[in-house]
């Protein structure tokens, strides 16, 4: 199967507004250039992470842009592209594991009983039972809630979620010198998982493009960036996309709440920082205008 044939790089500078990534590629364009001196290595892998919303996709594709005019050969990776799961049975999963360990652990914690259940279940039929507003009718209900959440937390993002191990397998490979390498691709349905084998002859900078390029659960990683968002704006970004069924309801937004808190965490390893502004910070500059980022 092969990919759709990508605009060129003087139809991406007409289409987008190229102020930031021109921003970024004043200080990223030292840092590429210092990281293959240190490393005495040709190839560095950038990362460019953020919510949905944030601008990752667009940031990405005109960083290439401009790095190939520079001569820099490049290519883009998007983690989209390594869940477990295609979209939809990935967000059952996570609907799955939220109710089945919240009501496990209400039990744990003998909240649980039959006509509790009863009220849950009608929540869950309604589809809003991670709205924290039945806490207010139900004081018991706060155990379901936070027993679901946490399960929720212990699987977003993590190697239960994502198949980081074949990511870091990509990675390492590009870095040792790999010239034909297998790239994933992942669409929304079951038919649409293939790979593509690339030619990375005479590549020189890696961009991996994804929400969890700065996880933890792979390495490889040398200049990572973090492009700042907030779960509102995540979620205005999916509802005009129509990404996903029931995407502003209360799980939805617990979901985005969760990511936006592991994405500040991870983002004390970005080099670069773009805040909501368009402001284009090292971790130096960072520090000084924005508190202790909370863990």
């Amino acid at each position: 199967m092969e990919s759709e044939a990508e605009p060129s790089s003087k139809e991406l500078l007409k289409i987008y507004d190229t102020t930031l990534a021109e921003k970024l590629m004043q200080k990223l364009l030292p840092m590429i250039e210092n990281c293959a001196k240190q490393t005495r290595s040709e190839k560095v892998v950038v990362a460019v992470s953020g919510g949905s919303g944030s601008g990752k996709t667009v940031t990405a594709l005109l960083l290439s842009c401009f790095l190939k005019e520079k001569g820099i050969e490049n290519y883009i990776l998007s983690g989209d592209a390594y869940p477990h799961r295609i979209p939809k049975y990935n967000d059952a999963e996570r609907l799955q594991i939220f109710r089945e360990n919240a009501i496990v652990g209400m039990l744990k914690e003998q909240t649980y009983t039959e006509e509790r259940c009863t009220i849950i279940q009608e929540f869950q039929k309604a589809g809003n039972d991670a709205d924290e507003k039945h806490v207010g009718k139900y004081s018991w209900y706060e155990s379901y809630l936070r027993n679901g959440r946490r399960a929720l937390k212990n699987y977003l993002g993590t190697e239960k979620e994502i198949n980081f191990e074949e990511v870091n397998r990509l990675v390492h490979a590009f870095k040792a010198g790999g010239e034909k390498l297998w790239v994933r691709h992942m669409g929304r349905e079951e038919t649409e998982l293939w790979y593509e084998e690339k030619d990375f002859t005479g590549i020189k900078v890696l961009l991996v493009e994804w929400t969890h390029s700065n996880s933890e659960y792979y390495s490889g990683v040398d200049i990572p960036i973090y492009l700042d968002s907030t779960p509102q704006e995540t979620l205005q970004s999916r509802l005009e996309r129509n990404r996903d069924q029931w995407i502003d309801n209360p799980f939805t937004m617990m979901v985005l709440d969760i990511e936006q808190k592991m994405l500040k965490k991870q983002s004390e390893k970005a080099k670069l920082i773009v805040t909501r502004d368009g402001t284009v910070l090292d971790r130096k500059e960072y520090a000084q205008f924005v508190p202790k980022l909370q863990k």
